[in-house]
């Protein structure tokens, strides 16, 4: 059983079966609660599913493209989770995760592109090949400012305001199943934090 989190956007907590069913799922639009969320948002999964800690064989986290605050956040308590059971924690990025729904449901063909809001007036845009078991990455996630976005030709755009924790436990399901290789759990920050450490003073 997969326990996925997600914070990239909103808040979204799932747990999902080895065979993909989905257990039990929170989330929240919400873009600045993110702390205040993640915690009843997992004890409240847990209780859906009718399921103990136990029982989790993986936890997966989003890793973005999304803000500094909110990413780390939905990272820091899957590792504390994975950490705390001693099971894997696999990383997913969290356009893939989208990407890969997309495809399943069968809404795009061909090249397509997974956008999603990165404030400042701009969007973090991922470009995909649709394939089966999993996408393609064609574009790495890359900022555009919103009113110069526009697609290259044949390529659809698809902006998503939240990122589906249950979407994002498939993604790992698929990436376990083919053998693909997982990125490391680090928050995928498509520019720098607001808040920077300074230099220190030269003592004289």
């Amino acid at each position: 059983m997969l326990l996925a989190i997600d914070t990239s956007a909103g808040t979204a907590v799932a747990l999902v079966a080895d065979d993909g069913r989905v257990l039990a799922e929170r989330s929240s639009p919400d873009t600045r609660r993110h702390a205040e969320l993640i915690g009843p948002f997992l004890a409240e999964a847990l209780a859906a599913a009718e399921v103990d800690g136990a029982r989790l064989t993986h936890v997966v986290a989003g890793i973005g493209p999304g803000p500094f605050t909110g990413l780390r956040v939905g990272i820091a308590a899957a590792r504390v989770i994975a950490l705390a059971r001693g099971i894997p924690l696999l990383a997913v990025p969290s356009h893939e995760a989208v990407a890969l729904s997309l495809i399943e449901g069968g809404a795009v063909a061909g090249r397509f592109a997974v956008v999603t809001d990165a404030r400042r007036r701009e969007v973090a845009v991922t470009v995909f090949a649709a394939r089966l078991p999993m996408p393609a990455e064609v574009e790495p996630a890359h900022l555009v400012a919103r009113v110069a976005f526009a697609p290259a030709e044949g390529v659809t755009a698809h902006e998503v305001a939240e990122i589906p924790a249950a979407a994002l436990a498939h993604a790992a399901l698929a990436r376990l199943a083919t053998g693909a290789a997982f990125p490391e759990p680090r928050p995928l920050y498509l520019r720098a934090p607001d808040v920077t450490l300074s230099a220190p003073k030269r003592v004289s």
